[in-house]
């Protein structure tokens, strides 16, 4: 036991700089640096934008509440879907991009990417990209990881795969057993400007049990915001022109109208 005890020590020690280097882009996920310093990946868009995305569905449980609820505003949004979830209801996944809503990934399993390796979050995120464009008939350009916590290997597989990743500049924290419609729209609505992404739940699979719900109730409200702030919502193909090497033309982050 004394013997190896410096071989463990001296093993930990060189496997440091590997684990540095994967965890390094774990930086993104403290929103005020990402938002001055990262804006692509943070989904800032055109000043008088607002691009509106939905993580963890489809579930046939909620995300046609949604879908509804947009429908009747005539607004489209971005829905980052999980391949499990997908996997369970095609049938909504092609109800999604034929109302015209953009589909992104949200990997296959909600979970950690610093838990995995290169090989494993490539097979992840390859997995529901090609589920999501074998059900739709066009493959997804936008990745979201979960948790909103990148890595280096998924930055590298997002790239082979041609998937761009987008976090947010505000979320509603709807996924919490205590959020309601009101905190909901005025947790979202604090942090919005224009040329800012809005996270928001279409699931509970994730969440708290019917979290939804403070989603659903505060989305007519935030859309209300956003019109009498003058700013326009859609998705995120309408919010700057995402590429695989981020924004095809340089996006203007500006305050809302007045």
């Amino acid at each position: 036991m004394t013997a190896t005890a410096p071989l463990l020590r001296a093993a930990a020690v060189a496997t440091l700089p590997a684990l540095a280097l994967h965890a390094a882009p774990v930086v993104s996920t403290f929103g005020p640096l990402r938002n001055r310093a990262m804006p692509r990946l943070a989904g800032r868009g055109m000043a008088d934008h607002v691009a509106l995305t939905f993580d963890d569905g489809p579930d046939p449980l909620s995300t046609p509440f949604f879908l509804r609820a947009l429908d009747r505003r005539g607004v489209r949004a971005t829905f980052f879907l999980l391949g499990s979830q997908a996997r369970r209801s095609p049938g909504l996944v092609r109800e999604i991009a034929a109302a015209g809503h953009e589909i992104g990934i949200h990997g296959w399993l909600h979970r950690p990417l610093l838990l995995r390796g290169p090989r494993a979050t490539h097979d992840d995120f390859a997995r529901a990209r090609d589920l999501v464009g074998d059900l739709t008939g066009q493959a997804p350009r936008l990745f979201r990881p979960p948790y909103g916590v990148m890595s280096t290997a998924a930055h590298l597989a997002a790239r082979r795969l041609g998937l761009t990743p987008v976090l947010w500049t505000c979320w509603g924290e709807d996924w919490t057993a205590r959020a309601t419609p009101d905190s909901v729209h005025r947790t979202v609505t604090r942090d919005l400007d224009g040329g800012g992404t809005i996270l928001l739940h279409d699931s509970d699979c994730t969440s708290a049990p019917g979290a939804w719900r403070s989603a659903l109730g505060a989305l007519p409200r935030i859309l209300d915001t956003c019109d009498r702030r003058g700013l326009a919502v859609g998705p995120l193909r309408e919010h700057g022109a995402l590429t695989t090497g981020g924004y095809a033309r340089r996006s203007t982050v500006g305050k809302p109208r007045q």
